[in-house]
């Protein structure tokens, strides 16, 4: 299988996260199809293939990334063509997710406020404040957010439409970035929000305390820091369920879609698929539209008008 020398010629047009996410799938292709020719892949094998990843317990959308891998080494050598009419990808779901509660945001709150990882509180409350993507805040920098303005603007992101993207701060995510960057008096234009550090305790009270911070780089990650906070809280869910909570209260709120998509960095084909998802959400929105259209109409004619005709 020439998928190392298809990775091998990819890697410069890839984003150092697309390169480990292909990697990781590469880890599972590799055992099922390595000692095969390419030639000999057929769609039975690949069917086999999503029917053993399912057995693993992988969900649909991870095992139709990992054949969307095997796709592209396929087409590079303009094999796909042939076996494409019998692949099917898994159907996924499109309602995974969920908003938290006022009393789970709570309780998230002073769990992640107990972290050891001093950025946990200020990402938890930046995410469930602009709707950003985890990435998004990750590789925030400085120059990024304008204090003078309200507002940051989204470096690069999942799409296009939410790459450069600006999202005014309310009052919360606005007080948050402004504590935490008293944090780093000597911050420059370049460097990251949210730095790699690494963590420890110090003192007889063992107090939780930072050190080795690098501005120049990014935070490594949250996963073990959010997954502890969680736990401390007793909610489950997801760190992107923050992103799910903000679009769902916005809606609640009456704020129209179009709106909600520049927030959300949405396409126009997302921003469609979205109003089906959220659509029983709206419906409070949906009402005050349709009765402003009568609220400024004239009157109906009555059985005395002039006119005796009926109103369809």
């Amino acid at each position: 299988m020439a998928a190392d020398e298809w990775l091998t010629l990819n890697k410069p047009t890839l984003a150092p996260r697309s390169i480990a996410i292909e990697e990781a799938n590469l880890k599972h292709l590799l055992p099922v199809f390595g000692k095969l020719l390419i030639t000999d892949i057929d769609g039975k094998d690949v069917s086999r293939f999503q029917q053993h990843r399912l057995e693993e317990e992988a969900s649909p959308k991870t095992v139709n990334l990992e054949v969307g891998t095997l796709r592209a080494v396929l087409r590079r050598n303009r094999l796909w063509a042939a076996i494409q009419p019998d692949v099917r990808m898994l159907p996924t779901r499109d309602d995974i997710g969920r908003a938290v509660t006022p009393e789970e945001e709570k309780a998230l709150f002073g769990g992640c406020g107990e972290s050891r990882s001093r950025s946990m509180l200020p990402a938890f409350t930046l995410a469930l404040n602009t709707c950003m993507r985890y990435s998004e805040i990750r590789l925030l920098r400085c120059r990024q957010v304008d204090f003078a303005g309200r507002c940051l603007t989204v470096g690069k992101s999942k799409s296009d439409y939410g790459t450069g993207r600006t999202i005014p701060l309310n009052a919360r995510a606005y007080a948050v970035l402004e504590f935490w960057a008293s944090n780093f008096p000597n911050r420059k234009p370049a460097h990251y929000v949210f730095p790699s550090e690494r963590y420890g305790a110090a003192g007889d009270d063992f107090k939780p305390c930072s050190y080795k911070t690098d501005p120049s780089k990014p935070i490594g990650r949250w996963k073990e820091a959010w997954e502890a906070a969680r736990n401390r809280a007793g909610v489950q869910c997801r760190f992107h369920d923050l992103r799910h909570t903000g679009c769902t209260r916005m809606l609640e709120a009456g704020v129209a879609f179009p709106v909600l998509a520049m927030i959300m960095g949405w396409s126009p084909a997302t921003t469609v698929r979205m109003a089906k998802r959220y659509g029983h959400i709206g419906q409070k929105a949906l009402r005050t539209a349709v009765e402003a259209i009568s609220s400024s109409a004239p009157s109906a004619p009555t059985k005395n008008a002039e006119n005796p005709r009926r109103v369809l």
